[in-house]
């Protein structure tokens, strides 16, 4: 918005040639990073009273960790405020006719709102559960796979004309049109290697990195702190490569798929980026207010459409890897104890509680050790994955 403005006012006069600072991305990354995280810690205070007021409070399960109960009636639902900063932060400097920014903002509101309703059902229906985990994932699903079959053709054009053409060619043909190189799934570390996918395969993968990113992130905030800061590392590190594959200079030198228009995903990272950095203030042990579902669906969904958009899924799972191991801990005891109950008619379980954050609490560890180890393990990860842009 600000951008049009700008380049508006330029055309009136010479004098405001100076507005062509609002041209530059990385400037406007920074002042979006900044205006998220003003706006998080301005209207902060305001939400968490409004939320008291309204009785919004966590419940706690009761087969929980024990030194959780006394979080019990904390305000939940604070994913609100960091999507406030976000969407406000970008529509105010990204480009407003870049597509790529308005799917990820649909993708991130839509998870958003699944996640708004299932704390909603949590608070207002007191069920620890909240919404059944059926329905969500159906509509997670829906979200899901409306974006992929939206990307799968965006990425291999320019304009969204050009993506409605390729897609009546795509039903025309019975559903077999090849796409070009830079849609397919790329190696890290390895050199001008792609794996061609085809639409099917890429539309499965998108879905799959989507929905999971999205449930990982969820799982992963349990404790205080936890979830945000790997969210604002990993979201940070993706401007990075969204910077690189939409300059077709940088990407051209360090061998990456260019994909114009994908480097104005810089700023909604950014506003990301600014806005969780505000909601951890408040966040931060011991918690003055939760994100709650609306907010980890969301920025997980988020980070799973910028992966794809930058074709970086690989690189997305070794930053995110401590949202992966949580996953994997989940998934992996919740079928272990399937598989012994139904073979030796007891239950059994690999941890002694899942997630993996609460296997250490139950080991010893305090809440805050595990929070800051988890967080310096993101931050190696993320080294990593950024190692990958010119170890090629």
């Amino acid at each position: 918005m600000l951008m049009s403005l700008a380049q508006w006012l330029q055309t009136l006069s010479p004098e405001f040639g100076y507005f062509r600072v609002f041209q530059y991305l990385t400037f406007r990354a920074v002042m979006a990073a900044l205006t998220a995280l003003v706006i998080g810690l301005a209207a902060g205070p305001y939400v968490i009273r409004r939320l008291r007021e309204l009785k919004i409070g966590q419940p706690i399960r009761g087969y929980g960790m024990e030194s959780h109960l006394q979080k019990s009636g904390t305000p939940t639902m604070g994913g609100v405020l960091i999507l406030l900063a976000i969407a406000v932060s970008t529509l105010l400097w990204v480009d407003l006719s870049n597509r790529f920014v308005w799917i990820v903002l649909l993708v991130t509101l839509g998870f958003g709102a699944i996640g708004w309703a299932d704390d909603w059902r949590k608070v207002v229906r007191k069920d620890p559960e909240g919404m059944r985990s059926g329905e969500k994932y159906f509509w997670q699903s829906v979200i899901g796979l409306l974006a992929a079959l939206y990307l799968v053709f965006s990425i291999s054009e320019n304009s969204n004309l050009r993506v409605l053409e390729l897609f009546l060619n795509w039903v025309a043909s019975g559903f077999d049109v090849s796409l070009p190189p830079k849609a397919g799934l790329l190696l890290p570390f390895i050199k001008e290697v792609s794996y061609p996918l085809g639409v099917l395969g890429f539309v499965i993968l998108t879905y799959l990195v989507i929905v999971g990113s999205s449930n990982a992130v969820n799982l992963t905030d349990g404790l205080d702190g936890l979830a945000i800061m790997p969210v604002v590392m990993v979201g940070s590190a993706l401007g990075v490569f969204a910077y690189v594959t939409g300059s077709a200079v940088y990407s051209k030198y360090l061998f990456f798929p260019h994909i114009p228009g994908s480097g104005e995903l810089l700023i909604f990272c950014a506003a990301m980026a600014g806005a969780g950095l505000a909601f951890l203030w408040f966040n931060t042990h011991p918690a003055q207010v939760f994100m709650g579902d609306v907010g980890a669906l969301a920025l997980g969904a988020a980070l799973g459409t910028i992966a794809i958009i930058v074709r970086q899924e690989i690189v997305l799972a070794i930053m995110g890897g401590i949202f992966v191991v949580e996953a994997l801990s989940v998934m992996l005891q919740v079928g272990y104890f399937k598989y012994t109950k139904k073979k030796f008619g007891e239950g059994r379980r690999l941890l002694k509680m899942a997630p993996l954050h609460h296997h250490f609490e139950k080991n010893g560890w305090k809440e805050t050790q595990v929070v800051v180890r988890f967080w310096i393990i993101t931050m190696l990860l993320c080294l990593v994955g950024l190692s990958t842009l010119k170890l090629r």
